[in-house]
């Protein structure tokens, strides 16, 4: 009876120790076309905080959201570095008549910036990297760029570090849905120097 015990304990163990590799993705039919990439690789934020946790060393983690948003809004501690997908122009002055804010532009550096950061981990293309931007969709199209340059395993936090905005209520238009800040996980305003974008 003892050894049946231990037995089903070390299954168990087993078990949850391959829990991080089942709970991966969500599921792809749930999301908005603007928030699905091609390797269709999707994380929640508590998903992508205990693998990065568990498993730091395997897993490069990027933020792509702008130097901006980093400064002003936070950024998550577990986060390798920051890697803008788009940038601001440097003078601003150019109008987003559709989403209602200045124009971004592709970072030229993107993929390079991508490729020096996972080189510094000692890790190859084809281990895991992990996107996060505002609320998912700008992650999305990252992990696309990746893709198409030889990247095989890049996820794109669904709900962003800020999250999705509330479509009712009093709160209509603030981002409380989802995200990284929302569910309570580890990020700041004091960011690392080493971890930060400088165009090349």
């Amino acid at each position: 009876m003892r050894h049946f015990a231990i037995a089903a304990l070390m299954a168990l163990s087993s078990l949850s120790l391959s829990l991080p590799a089942l709970a991966e993705g969500v599921d792809a039919s749930t999301l908005p076309d603007y928030k699905r990439s091609r390797l269709q690789l999707y994380l929640t934020p508590q998903e992508a905080y205990k693998i990065v946790g568990e498993d730091p060393a395997r897993t490069l983690f990027l933020d792509v959201r702008t130097r901006a948003e980093a400064m002003y809004v936070g950024m998550p501690t577990a986060a390798d570095a920051l890697v803008p997908y788009v940038e601001h122009q440097e003078m601003m002055t150019d109008w987003d008549e559709r989403r209602h804010m200045y124009q971004l532009e592709p970072n030229s550096d993107f993929i390079q910036e991508a490729e020096i950061r996972l080189k510094e981990k000692g890790l190859a293309k084809t281990d895991r990297v992990i996107l996060i931007c505002r609320s998912g969709d700008r992650s999305a199209r990252a992990a696309d760029l990746l893709a198409n340059a030889g990247f095989t395993r890049v996820y794109s936090i669904a709900e962003g570090f800020e999250g999705d905005s509330a479509k009712d209520g009093p709160k209509a238009g603030q981002r409380i849905v989802n995200g990284w800040k929302n569910a309570g996980l580890p990020w700041t305003y004091k960011l690392v120097k080493s971890k930060m974008y400088f165009p090349r």
